[in-house]
């Protein structure tokens, strides 16, 4: 884990000296991958270098993941600020038609990634991604959502990597231990939607990555990150430009 740790924020600091910034800003949820790019971040740059933002939404986020948001902020002294997202979200009572579970859910998911722009804008900053390899094969975030992002700090981890090194860099029990979850919704999981856990996930995504065979792993589970695979496989991709 001391190589692994090392290498990633002797990475992320070479791609700051690159394209010519100093900050970061990155948006925490209480939850694990935010928790381990923060500090990444923090250690490749400068904790006095990199700010985080808090988005609850109120009366759906709950309130210990807030405060475990900002634990770890005051721990590894990464300044915090916190923004709910209440009223923006309201704002779309002023749509001309009543949106969707989906469209209502990505876009909480994208008015985060506007208040990290406009605070990267503001301070000449880039805005870190917090997803993991995981996620980012599955398609499993919201397009110019959470997928709005300047650089993947663990883009290049397994869920299960990314906990690991978690517990390796010091993120707390509290944050380590809870179900994954983005929070657009009462009583999402990421478990819940994909149909399993990490662990399992992750080494069928690895068989994948491999081009090993298959046949031991659950068939209806293969079968259905398969087809999340391919069917957002557009999220990995430039928008198409139609030709004339």
């Amino acid at each position: 884990m001391e190589k692994m740790s090392t290498q990633l924020a002797k990475n992320i600091k070479a791609h700051f000296q690159k394209t010519g910034f100093t900050k970061a800003v990155i948006g925490l949820s209480g939850g694990i991958d935010s928790a381990v790019s923060a500090v990444l971040v923090a250690k490749a740059i400068g904790k006095e270098n990199v700010a985080a933002i808090l988005m609850p939404e109120k009366g759906l986020s709950l309130k210990q993941n807030v405060m475990d948001a900002a634990s770890l902020c005051r721990k590894f002294g990464i300044k915090y600020e916190i923004v709910p997202i209440n009223p923006f979200v309201n704002a779309g009572v002023l749509l001309p038609w009543k949106a969707s579970k989906l469209a209502s859910m990505n876009t909480k998911s994208r008015i985060r990634a506007v208040i990290l722009y406009n605070y990267a804008n503001t301070h000449d900053a880039l805005v870190v991604g917090t997803s993991n390899k995981s996620e980012i094969l599955l398609g499993y975030f919201t397009k110019y959502g959470d997928g709005a992002v300047d650089f993947e700090a663990i883009g290049s981890l397994y869920k299960t990597e990314v906990v690991a090194l978690g517990r390796y860099v010091g993120i707390p029990a509290s944050i380590l231990q809870k179900k994954p979850t983005a929070e657009l919704d009462v009583g999402q999981t990421d478990e819940g939607e994909l149909g399993a856990g990490y662990e399992e996930i992750d080494e069928i995504l690895k068989a994948v990555e491999k081009r090993k065979p298959l046949a031991s792993f659950n068939a209806f589970l293969v079968h259905a990150i398969e087809e999340r695979i391919k069917k957002n496989k557009h999220k990995l991709s430039v928008p198409p430009t139609i030709k004339i």
